[in-house]
């Protein structure tokens, strides 16, 4: 499977080419919010959420029975909400046949943990 492409697919909101990466029957679980999707409501969900995004795969990581883990980075185009997101997809024949999605909303460390002044920027500027 071409992961870059799917990513794409993602960020660009592409119903059509969404729909080629996925095994008929797969499972979508989007585990911060407790939904399972199917692959029509997650590319309907994928597809309608508001706004244009951009993202970066940060780091794509083979795993047994050729499974994928990826990080990555999705952004509104035009500025405002930005997240990290870790995957972890099973493929079948080059399909996938679950997608389980971890997402994170970026921001700055909290309050009580900067008064600790423990930590620093893994990025500068951010």
């Amino acid at each position: 499977m071409d992961i870059q492409a799917f990513f794409r697919a993602v960020v660009e909101q592409n119903a059509d080419a969404l729909r080629s990466f996925f095994c008929v029957g797969a499972e979508i679980r989007w585990h911060n919010t407790n939904e399972l999707f199917t692959v029509e409501e997650y590319i309907q969900a994928n597809c309608q959420y508001p706004g244009q995004w951009e993202g970066e795969l940060e780091r794509v990581e083979p795993l047994a029975s050729g499974s994928l883990a990826t990080a990555a980075h999705v952004h509104a185009r035009e500025g405002g909400p930005s997240f990290h997101v870790a995957s972890f997809i099973r493929l079948e024949a080059g399909k996938i046949a679950a997608l389980d999605e971890y997402w994170g909303d970026d921001g700055p460390a909290p309050a009580w943990r900067r008064a600790m002044r423990v930590g620093r920027p893994i990025r500068e500027g951010d």
